[in-house]
């Protein structure tokens, strides 16, 4: 006899596909294969051309279109910036917590990161191990247990909550605009917001579960829009891995103190390289 598939499956179903094809991405974060610090001596990195280093401001690259391929096969594939052949020494000012500024090696993308201060390459690769290995993200199974109604109280004026990081000796500066306060049977907790209403809500935390079943550093919640009254629905459910749970070469934060449950949230995602699946 063939199972009823109520909405609410079907719809966390959606969310859970939509999630495996965020993960399949040819350059995304399972791509990944190595992340370089950059110290202010040139360097050459393992498998890229060009010598590398950086300052307080800049990263530096030092590249000739010619040269020999760093494997030894010939003549190398050239580096390049928005479709032009970088040679000589190229200067890149990435922004602080910003997205990578983008270089190019054959089907390889080179993030040049700066984290805490630091600066750093992170290497993507199509034809990456892990990706290849990739098959789907393991979840608790979607329970309306965990379906719940908060309450969303702004702050008078955001603030900052400075987080570590699951790389030691970096940082992460959240904006923090109001708490969200819930239930769960029966006693309430309240959790820091971080985001804001017009690009989004979202919750880092962790709870009972953490580095048992899911991953230890956070998990990530995104939030709806609060009503007039600030009620909104808490769908743990849809509670997400960060990318620093599929890979070694990510710069995640973790979770604040104020952000740490005591008790085991057993939905949404699980840690993908504990394999499990509940």
């Amino acid at each position: 006899m063939t199972a009823i598939v109520t909405e609410f499956e079907q719809q966390w179903a959606t969310w859970q596909s939509e999630r495996d094809a965020w993960a399949r991405q040819p350059l995304g974060w399972l791509s990944l294969t190595g992340l370089h610090w950059l110290g202010n001596a040139d360097e050459t990195v393992p498998g890229l051309p060009g010598r590398w280093r950086a300052d307080a401001e800049n990263v530096y690259v030092t590249a000739e279109s010619d040269t020999a391929d760093p494997a030894g096969q010939g003549v190398a594939t050239p580096l390049t910036r928005d479709g032009a052949v970088l040679s000589g020494t190229t200067v890149l000012t990435p922004g602080e917590g910003a997205p990578g500024l983008e270089v190019r090696h054959g089907d390889r993308l080179i993030e040049v990161i700066r984290r805490s201060g630091q600066f750093a390459l992170r290497v993507h690769d199509p034809a990456a191990p892990s990706l290849a290995a990739f098959t789907a993200i393991p979840a608790y199974a979607p329970d309306p247990r965990w379906v719940v109604t908060g309450r969303f109280t702004p702050f008078e004026v955001a603030r900052v909550v400075t987080t570590g990081a699951v790389v030691a000796g970096l940082e992460h500066h959240h904006v923090a605009t109001g708490t969200v306060t819930f239930e769960l049977d029966g006693t309430e907790h309240t959790l820091v917001v971080f985001g804001n209403q017009t690009s989004g809500l979202h919750l880092l935390f962790t709870d009972g579960t953490s580095g048992v079943t899911t991953y230890g550093g956070a998990r990530r919640l995104d939030l709806p829009r609060p009503a007039a009254d600030g009620t909104l629905t808490i769908d743990f459910n849809r509670t997400a891995n960060l990318p620093c749970a599929f890979t070694d070469y990510a710069t995640c934060p973790v979770a604040p103190p104020e952000n740490r449950l005591p008790v085991e949230i057993t939905a949404g995602e699980q840690d993908p390289r504990k394999g499990q699946a509940l």
